[in-house]
């Protein structure tokens, strides 16, 4: 049965000022599942003339005071944490583990920046001046705007929202247009945890109210996370207007297996690395480049792994994999095997819809053998629970084509050897390096990000997370009574 969603601005959900909707299907099943409220223009700035009348208010609440709310957004969210997790199933396709773990993500994300509120570190220096003290403190820039994707509709906004607030700014956020229902679900717990009203907003719509928002004029910060390019277009129009930007875009990453790796822990890692979420991830293993010796022992056994995988609704017992997002994605995922088969690459499993799943977006997880270096399929984000392996003789030569695609977001080597894997945590040029791990799984306590074309060389999460959504303020006070005039010089 769907449900109706609206806009939440100013602590009230409200409908569409022009009465337009949009909807939101299953993706396993092709249902209905909600009737959204469609914002434009006039709906954001309603919501961002809510976020200004509560912002002077919020700032000056004393930050451990924020603090405080924060912790109650995580103990809220915990005891919602299965209702949340099993509508982010039925409305996005992750299974209900992944899901659950997708909610997990904001519970530790609120606890972490809750405690900020009694830290928000600064530093002092000494002066140079006699008789004065100098620091610098961290300050709020005002109403940041945050535009999110749905492939995690709890865990990506709250990397964004959580700091914001904290750090004493009101948001206006609009969340990925295929996740409304969850996503007005989450900002349900700010509003029972006691954030005051307009503090935290959500305007629901697609791609024109993220443009809206984007130019508003008082927005001073964009933060966005997605495709990368959507994502250059909103750096492009948002630094033209003088706003400071966070963008965390898109992912080519890669497992290096040499041939002194641990077989069955390569397996495993590779396996829920490249299928998990239906490699709907910006951490998705799409690449792996092993080594020859190891090869056909490593693939024999994810070939074996592939086939046994289950698709299916993600709320249903057993069920591994889930669908892609929308027709949309399966369109995508399906013509990049033309593309495949183009460049004369070997499917060694799956490259299809399942042909017993008439409904939803479902495609098979895939193996592609052959690879080379430079390949579309080798270079290009295909988003899709599509591997492609690429053979290579070297330690080296593995880093060289690890570090040969446009993105930078993360890498991973198994490896028995210390001193290789030393080597390649100073050589991979990621902004995430796992040894002997998956390229998935972050914790909220360090930064997250990439390099090149993945960002902008801001950080997601751990005390990184505080530098998108604050201003820092240098601060000197004079103690002395009376003016030094011989230590005055023309420095400014």
């Amino acid at each position: 049965m769907s449900q109706t969603v609206n806009h939440f601005i100013g602590g009230q959900f409200t409908p569409s000022q022009s009465g337009q909707t949009f909807e939101s299907y299953n993706p396993a099943t092709e249902e209905l599942v909600a009737v959204a409220a469609k914002g434009d223009a006039v709906d954001v700035d309603a919501a961002v003339q809510a976020a200004k009348a509560a912002y002077q208010n919020w700032r000056l609440m004393p930050a451990p005071r924020r603090g405080e709310i924060l912790y109650r957004v995580a103990e809220i969210l915990q005891e919602r944490k299965d209702k949340i997790a099993r509508l982010m199933t039925t409305e996005m396709g992750k299974v209900l583990a992944e899901a659950r773990g997708d909610v997990q993500e904001a519970i530790d994300m609120a606890y972490y920046m809750g405690g900020e509120g009694r830290r928000l570190l600064g530093y002092t220096a000494p002066v140079e001046m006699p008789n004065k003290f100098g620091m610098a403190i961290r300050d709020s820039v005002g109403i940041v705007g945050l535009v999110t994707p749905w492939n995690f509709p709890v865990a990506v906004p709250s990397w964004k929202i959580l700091p914001a607030l904290v750090a004493g700014n009101c948001v206006v956020w609009k969340p990925g247009e295929d996740c409304p229902a969850v996503s007005i679900m989450f900002a349900e717990v700010f509003k029972d945890a006691g954030l005051p009203d307009g503090v935290l907003n959500v305007v629901l719509g697609a791609g024109e109210t993220g443009a809206a928002l984007v130019n508003h004029p008082d927005v001073r910060v964009i933060s966005f996370t997605g495709s990368t390019d959507t994502g250059l277009k909103v750096y492009t129009q948002a630094a033209a207007l003088g706003k400071k930007v966070t963008l965390e875009m898109g992912g080519k990453n890669a497992i290096i297996v040499l041939d002194d790796a641990n077989l069955n822990l390569a397996v495993d890692a590779i396996n829920w690395s490249a299928f998990g979420t239906t490699g709907q991830r910006c951490t998705a293993t799409s690449r792996l480049i092993v080594q020859k010796g190891i090869k056909s022992r490593l693939v024999e056994a994810l070939v074996a792994k592939a086939k046994s995988l289950k698709l299916g609704f993600g709320l249903e017992d057993g069920v591994e994999v889930g669908p892609l997002v929308n027709q949309k994605a399966l369109n995508k995922v399906s013509s990049y095997m033309d593309v495949a088969k183009a460049e004369g690459v070997n499917v060694l499993v799956g490259g299809k819809r399942p042909s017993d799943m008439p409904k939803g977006f479902f495609f098979e997880p895939t193996l592609l053998d052959g690879v080379k270096a430079g390949m579309r399929v080798e270079q290009e984000e295909i988003f899709g629970p599509v591997l492609s392996i690429i053979e290579v003789e070297t330690f080296e030569e593995a880093i060289r084509i690890n570090n040969s695609v446009k993105y930078g977001l993360s890498s991973s080597i198994f490896t028995e050897n210390v001193n290789a894997a030393f080597r390649a945590i100073r050589d991979l040029t990621t902004g995430i390096v796992y040894i002997n791990h998956g390229t998935t799984g972050a914790e909220i306590q360090f930064p997250f990000g990439g390099t090149r074309g993945t960002g902008n060389g801001m950080r997601e999460a751990g005390q990184a997370g505080l530098d998108s959504f604050t201003e820092w303020k240098s601060v000197y006070v004079d103690y002395s009574g009376q003016l030094q005039r011989a230590q005055i010089d023309n420095r400014e």
